[in-house]
């Protein structure tokens, strides 16, 4: 069995090219794959391979002081959904390009995957405000699967999120509007950012459409979460859409 991580963590990284010649040494002699992001402003990682061998990275990972609340979200495969191991130095761990949406000193308020389930239950949040959900990922993401009646938005990029979401600002302004995408990290910087621009009406889901699926399970969610390697997608119940050894 092979065990899949999704994992990110913003912190002040002042050597990147350091941290990931050291990650790549500790994933190569792990034998781990899959890639790992390193920028200024902290690391992205999607990684697999054997449970110890995952388990020893992390290890290592949060005992420097900057990575010890790292969060991590699990999924399981028969087959290795990586073909080889790629660490990268980036401008930034997701592409935004845009200042103010990068959380290095405060988040953006979130939402509990609990609490939203209650909220989509009833319809409206603790206030009586109806809730809205805004899918932050791109459209052949959005094919697979997304919560149901989510704001969805004709996106290639990330970057293009801004400007294809301008014209529905207004209709949101009575709402509680809650952002998402697969695991949190361009919920974190796009709430941050909206919000910075007026959007003071925006929270995120905490972890993501995975860490509902943690959480929660399928409940008001339809369809798989696209992820971006071998397996495609997964279930509510974290099992991939492809497993070539399955």
């Amino acid at each position: 069995m092979i065990v899949n991580i999704a994992a990110y963590h913003f912190t002040v990284i002042d050597d990147p090219p350091q941290l990931a010649r050291q990650l790549r040494e500790q994933a190569e002699s792990l034998q781990l794959r899959g890639t790992a992001l390193v920028a200024g402003e902290g690391i992205n990682l999607f990684l697999a391979g054997p449970a110890a061998a995952i388990e020893t990275l992390l290890d290592g990972l949060r005992a420097d002081p900057r990575f010890q609340a790292l969060a991590v979200k699990y999924s399981h495969s028969q087959a290795q959904p990586f073909a080889r191991l790629k660490v990268k130095v980036k401008r930034e761990i997701i592409a935004f390009r845009r200042d103010q949406a990068s959380p290095l000193q405060e988040r953006a308020p979130t939402v509990t995957p609990d609490t939203l389930e209650r909220w989509l239950d009833r319809g409206t949040d603790d206030d009586g405000r109806r809730v809205v959900l805004l899918d932050t990922r791109n459209r052949e993401e959005v094919g697979y699967g997304s919560f149901e009646h989510a704001l969805t938005l004709p996106i290639d990029n990330f970057t293009e999120l801004p400007e294809a979401l301008a014209p529905h600002r207004e209709a949101l302004r009575d709402a509680t509007v809650v952002s998402f995408c697969t695991g949190g990290i361009r919920c974190e910087k796009a709430a941050l950012w909206l919000r910075a621009d007026g959007m003071d009406n925006l929270l995120q889901l905490d972890g993501g459409i995975l860490g509902y699926f943690e959480r929660v399970g399928g409940k008001h969610y339809q369809g798989h979460c696209f992820v971006f390697d071998e397996r495609v997608a997964l279930d509510p119940q974290l099992r991939p859409l492809r497993d070539a050894a399955a």
